[in-house]
């Protein structure tokens, strides 16, 4: 079986291929392309894919591309990991943002807004030529922001593009662990979209553990969404939220934070990974154990502002082991061999939540099998919830729109309408700023 993954020179791609590296069973995936614009990030990785190979008898052949339709042509799964203007590009998303005294985090608010317009016309690009070259691939979609543009893609490709997050798995780990259930044998109640969900029960053997949990304060601040929400926050919305919400509930200090930061999140990320591709360009250099002690350096900072302004102190080391290529290789091995599992994934809404329409891409448990992901019914969300998430999604509608025509009146409103941004004349200096640090929105007029 033939797996293509797109921004095959990203820092994250050989924890994809370790969960391949497990894989023993029938049917597994037995050749890796690679495909990256950048031919010196791609040499980099397949040097660590190497390393982590060579002790595994029969592991999955890798071969690197920067010829796009070589590299889909064929495939049976395709990963779309790419990151439209680099961390270069992230960075400045959070810049021009900040400049402005709103968020820039790349999935949420104004830089995901940013991030969203430059990237939509490229994902767009791909799933067309998926539909041309791989008419029976499942794509499985890890690009950021995820629902936003799993949505892109769907309108191309169906229910065969599927988006991942390892937020909300993470988050229902930590709720079962802190309340002594196995997370595979616990049903976690969550929906909403990416990283803008909350869980809302936790059933194991048909009891929700949920209420447990809330009506114990000392429990309650014993995890990460504790520590960052506070237990009074969380017992008041009776729900524990994706840690993306910290951005709206804490909206002023986390950009405080972020303003005070030495650099923001995405400066960070680049200048690290700058060393660690600058290092691989010694071939005496250990792949293997640079890019360990990269990545074990960026999981321990992940939300560092956010955590520092709610007090929360450093992350567990049990949160430190990824988890998004798990989510990726259960998927894979559901559809291929109709394993069927049960899975949060952002897939098109059918008639999950009345509020939204069909085509809208949430997240939500899902039932995989050989015929793809099937959104389970949920209960309503709660008034505020509710609000937040059609808020959310019409703005999400905007950017698709304005990818589409190119307008940039419409872009603006994108902007103007999302909950984090205050002001019309805010939401014209961002796309003003924006359009003047990404070439790549020079569609836009």
């Amino acid at each position: 079986m033939k797996l293509t993954i797109l921004g095959g020179g990203g820092f994250r791609v050989p924890l994809v291929y370790g969960a391949l590296l497990t894989d023993r069973g029938e049917g597994r995936v037995t050749r890796v392309v690679l495909h990256d614009l950048d031919a010196g990030r791609l040499h980099a990785v397949t040097r660590v894919l190497a390393e982590q190979a060579a002790p595994v008898s029969d592991a999955p052949t890798v071969t690197a591309t920067t010829d796009l339709d070589e590299a889909l042509r064929g495939a049976d799964f395709v990963f779309s990991a790419i990151r439209v203007g680099g961390l270069e590009g992230r960075a400045d998303d959070e810049r021009v943002a900040l400049a402005q005294g709103v968020l820039g985090q790349e999935t949420v608010g104004a830089g995901g807004i940013a991030y969203g317009l430059r990237t939509t016309p490229v994902a767009v690009d791909i799933a067309r030529r998926v539909a041309r070259l791989a008419p029976d691939a499942w794509v499985i979609n890890f690009t950021n922001p995820a629902g936003l543009v799993t949505e892109a893609m769907s309108r191309h490709l169906g229910d065969r593009v599927i988006g991942i997050c390892d937020s909300p798995v993470g988050l229902g780990r930590r709720i079962a662990r802190v309340l002594g259930a196995n997370p595979r044998e616990a049903w976690i109640d969550y929906v909403g979209l990416n990283h803008l969900g909350w869980v809302r029960g936790l059933r194991v053997a048909g009891r929700d553990e949920l209420p447990r949990l809330l009506a114990d304060p000392d429990l309650l601040g014993s995890f990460e969404e504790g520590k960052l929400f506070g237990a009074d926050w969380l017992q008041s919305l009776g729900a524990i939220p994706n840690e993306y919400l910290h951005y709206y509930y804490f909206n002023r200090e986390a950009v405080r934070a972020y303003q005070q930061a030495e650099k923001t999140r995405g400066a960070f990320l680049r200048d690290q990974q700058a060393r660690f591709y600058e290092e691989m360009r010694d071939p005496g250099a250990a792949a293997l154990a640079a890019w360990d002690r990269t990545r074990a350096e960026r999981e321990a900072t992940y939300m560092a502002e956010n955590r520092e302004s709610a007090g929360a102190g450093e992350r567990d080391a049990d949160d430190l082991s990824g988890g998004y290529e798990k989510v990726a290789l259960a998927l894979m091995r559901a559809i291929a061999r109709d394993e069927r599992t049960t899975l949060i994934l952002n897939v098109r809404n059918r008639t999950t939540l009345s509020v939204l329409d069909a085509e809208a891409v949430i997240e939500v448990p899902c039932l995989v099998d050989a015929n793809g992901a099937h959104p389970v019914a949920v209960d309503p969300l709660p008034g505020h919830a509710t609000g937040l998430v059609c808020a959310v999604k019409a703005v999400e509608r905007e950017v698709l729109t304005a990818a589409e025509s190119g307008s940039r009146t419409t872009a603006v409103k994108a902007f103007a309408l999302h909950p984090l941004v205050d002001s019309v004349n805010v939401a014209r200096r961002l796309v003003d700023g924006y359009t003047e640090a990404h070439p790549g929105l020079a569609y836009l007029k």
